[in-house]
């Protein structure tokens, strides 16, 4: 039985990593920033501690075996991991760093105040698989595709409006969290691997496309109108930066994942 900490162990993707690593037999401990957290599942210890600070995460990662580094709000990956890897060092010990990015990490640019508004998760993403590379530990990173649950965030929220409001070249190849999840644990029970092959999903879909199959699902009429992003980010994104064509190793469709969540497409 291995002792694995997860960051973040009670977010999207934690709730389904945490399970599958208690079901596997695993020691299981969830840094949360919530004292009175709801832990996914029974046999897993939380400790509060909160990596923005530093506090709590000298507890959380004592006699650990795996670290499944699954935190991060999209703007301070780079500072939080860092806090992870140097607390870690600290304890002299060497446990395997798992570390879940994004498909296009380093790869769209990001120069502009409105890009670093709009996609400065990507280079941040970066950013932290940089730290965890040059950690000195044992590590491990999977870059990802947008999940299921990122593109039906974007539909919702632009379902709100009267109009709702589409890039009009943008595509996006999402995937289920959990069979990201299922991947992570896979690796996390594993031997270090550096960099491992992207997962993306099964399709890659303009982004309207994926939003006219929300608002069907949820019977709902909204004109679409194309706009056209600024900056060259978006330009990158635009171009594919964003996909893993040859790596769609996803199952789920996004038409599977309307009729798990709505009972149709």
């Amino acid at each position: 039985m291995r002792r694995i900490l997860v960051t973040g162990g009670t977010g999207t993707l934690g709730s389904l990593v945490v399970p599958r690593l208690v079901a596997a037999g695993e020691d299981v401990r969830v840094l949360s920033r919530r004292a009175v957290a709801t832990v996914p599942g029974d046999g897993v210890t939380l400790v509060a501690g909160d990596l923005a600070t530093g506090a709590g995460v000298p507890d959380a990662v004592q006699d650990v075996d795996v670290v499944v580094h699954l935190a991060g709000d999209g703007a301070h990956n780079e500072a939080t991991t860092a806090t992870l890897v140097d607390t870690v060092r600290r304890t002299g010990a060497a446990p395997h760093l798992v570390f879940v990015s994004v498909v296009g990490a380093g790869t769209v640019p990001v120069r502009s105040r409105f890009d670093r508004a709009a996609f400065g998760y990507m280079a941040d993403k970066r950013a932290a698989e940089i730290v965890v590379e040059r950690s000195g530990l044992p590590w491990t990173t999977l870059r990802a595709t947008q999940f299921h649950d990122f593109v039906h965030g974007f539909a919702q929220a632009v379902a709100r409006l009267p109009v709702a409001p589409v890039p009009s070249d943008w595509r996006v190849q999402p995937v289920a969290a959990d069979e990201v999840a299922a991947r992570l644990v896979d690796l996390a029970l594993s031997r270090p691997a550096g960099r491992v092959p992207d997962m993306a999903g099964p399709e890659v879909r303009p982004l309207r496309e994926l939003v006219r199959g929300y608002l069907e699902a949820v019977g709902r009429r909204r004109p679409m109108v194309p706009v056209r992003v600024p900056g060259r980010a978006a330009r990158a994104y635009a171009a594919g930066a964003n996909l893993a064509a040859d790596r769609a190793v996803g199952k789920q469709t996004w038409e599977e994942f309307l009729a798990e969540r709505y009972g149709r497409a």
